[in-house]
C-alpha cells in the first residue's frame, strides 16, 4: 500500500469512526474524545474545552470547524457498495444526461452528512496542513458550542464551516432565525359569545404575521421571510376563569432583513399577548470575491469539478462567526444536503474523498497567502 493509500484509508477510517460513535446533541463527549485521539495520534495538542468543544489550536490563518452534535435517529452504521452511479454523484443518481459508471462505496449512519462527513474531512484536512480546528457541539439546537468559540478566542484570518454542500458547492449565505413564545390569556365565557379569547387573538395575530411576510412564488425562498408556527397550546385553566394560549413560533430571516427589524414587524401586529423572543441568530451573505471563495472554485476547478456558489435557506454555525468575527468565511462540506436529518441518511466516500482533497488544497492555499 502507497502512502497515499495509506492516508486515504485513515481517513474514511476515521470517519466511520466518528459516525460509529452516537453524538446527539448534549452527548457529544465520546466523539470529541474520538478526534482528540486522532489529533494526539499525529502529535498534535488537542483538549475538550468547558462546554465540550474538541479544540486543536495551530496555524490561525485558517480555522476549520465543523459541529459533532446530531439530532437523534438510529441508522445501522455500515459501508455497502452500490453499482451503476459516477463515483463522484456521491451515491445518488448523476444528474440528467450524464451516464453513470462504474460503483460507489456508501456509509450509513447518522450524522453521515450532517456533519460528520464535514467535520472528519476538516480534521483530515488540519492535520496534513497544521491549520487550526474546533469541533464545536450543540450545532443542532442552539449553537452554544459555536457561541463559546467566539468568545473564547480571537477571530482566525479565514474560517472553513462544515457543512454538507456537495463536493462542487461552496456555501456563502444562510438566512437568519428569530424564535420566540406568544402567551395571552383573556377572561372565560361561554363559548356563544361573540368577544375573542385568547386562541383566537393568538391564532389572528399570527395570521396578520403570515399575511405581512407573504411572497409571491417567483421571489426565491432564501430571500423571503418565513414564518413558521412549531408548537400550539390553548384552552381553560385549571380553575376555570381564563383561556390561556401559547404559540412556540420561528421566523427564518434574509439578508434583507436584521432579526431586530423583523422582531418590530411583528410585534406590531399584536393587539392581545405578548412574545417572549428567547433566540436570534442573524443572516449571513459572504461575497463571492473573498481569498476563500476564490481558493475553492480555483480547487474544485482544479479536480474537474464546476463550483456552484450556494445560499441555504436555514442557519448554521457560520451566522454565529459572521456575527463576531471579520473575517472571510465559506461553508463546505461534502454530502447531499437533502439527506440532512432523513432516515436513509448517507455519504459516497469516493465524494468524501474528494471533499478532503480539496480542503487540503484550499487551506494551503491559504496558508501561504
Amino acid at each position: 500500500m502507497t502512502t497515499a493509500q495509506r492516508a486515504a484509508t485513515e481517513s474514511r477510517e476515521l470517519l466511520e469512526k466518528l459516525v460509529s460513535v452516537p453524538s446527539v446533541t448534549g452527548d457529544e463527549r465520546a466523539c470529541a474524545e474520538q478526534l482528540k485521539g486522532y489529533f494526539e495520534r499525529h502529535g498534535r495538542e488537542a483538549y475538550v474545552d468547558e462546554v465540550g468543544n474538541l479544540r486543536a489550536p495551530a496555524d490561525d490563518g485558517v480555522l476549520l470547524t465543523s459541529h459533532i452534535d446530531t439530532v437523534p435517529g438510529d441508522i445501522p452504521v455500515r459501508v455497502e457498495e452500490m453499482p451503476h452511479v459516477d463515483v463522484r454523484w456521491g451515491g445518488d443518481e448523476p444528474p440528467e444526461g450524464i451516464e453513470g459508471t462504474g460503483t460507489v462505496d456508501v456509509l450509513w449512519g447518522r450524522g453521515s452528512v450532517d456533519a460528520k462527513g464535514p467535520l472528519a474531512a476538516m480534521a483530515v484536512a488540519a492535520v496534513r496542513t497544521g491549520a487550526s480546528f474546533a469541533g464545536v457541539v450543540g450545532e443542532e439546537v442552539d449553537s452554544r458550542g459555536g457561541r463559546h468559540l467566539v468568545e473564547d478566542r480571537p477571530a482566525p484570518d479565514a474560517v472553513i464551516n462544515g457543512e454538507p454542500s456537495g463536493w462542487e458547492g461552496i456555501t456563502l449565505g444562510y438566512r437568519g432565525l428569530l424564535a420566540g413564545t406568544y402567551v395571552a390569556t383573556s377572561e372565560s365565557g361561554h363559548s356563544s359569545r361573540p368577544d375573542a379569547n385568547a386562541i383566537q387573538e393568538g391564532i389572528a395575530w399570527w395570521n396578520r404575521v403570515e399575511e405581512e411576510f407573504g411572497h409571491d412564488e417567483w421571489v426565491p425562498v432564501f430571500e423571503r421571510v418565513t414564518p413558521k408556527p412549531v408548537s400550539f397550546e390553548g384552552g381553560m385553566t385549571d380553575d376555570g376563569l381564563s383561556v390561556e394560549t401559547t404559540i412556540d413560533v420561528q421566523l427564518r430571516v434574509p439578508p434583507e432583513f436584521t432579526t431586530d427589524e423583523v422582531r418590530e414587524i411583528a410585534d406590531g401586529h399584536l393587539e392581545l399577548g405578548t412574545v417572549n423572543w428567547d433566540d436570534r441568530v442573524e443572516p449571513v451573505m459572504q461575497s463571492p470575491r473573498t481569498p476563500v471563495a476564490r481558493a475553492f472554485r480555483a480547487a474544485i476547478r482544479g479536480r474537474g469539478g464546476d463550483p456552484r456558489l450556494l445560499r441555504k435557506t436555514g442557519t448554521s454555525d457560520m451566522n454565529v462567526y459572521a456575527q463576531h468575527w471579520d473575517c472571510p468565511m465559506v461553508t463546505y462540506g461534502p454530502g447531499n444536503s437533502d439527506l440532512d436529518h432523513a432516515p436513509n441518511e448517507h455519504l459516497g466516500l469516493a465524494e468524501y474523498d474528494e471533499t478532503v482533497a480539496i480542503l487540503e488544497d484550499v487551506t494551503e492555499r491559504l496558508l501561504e497567502e
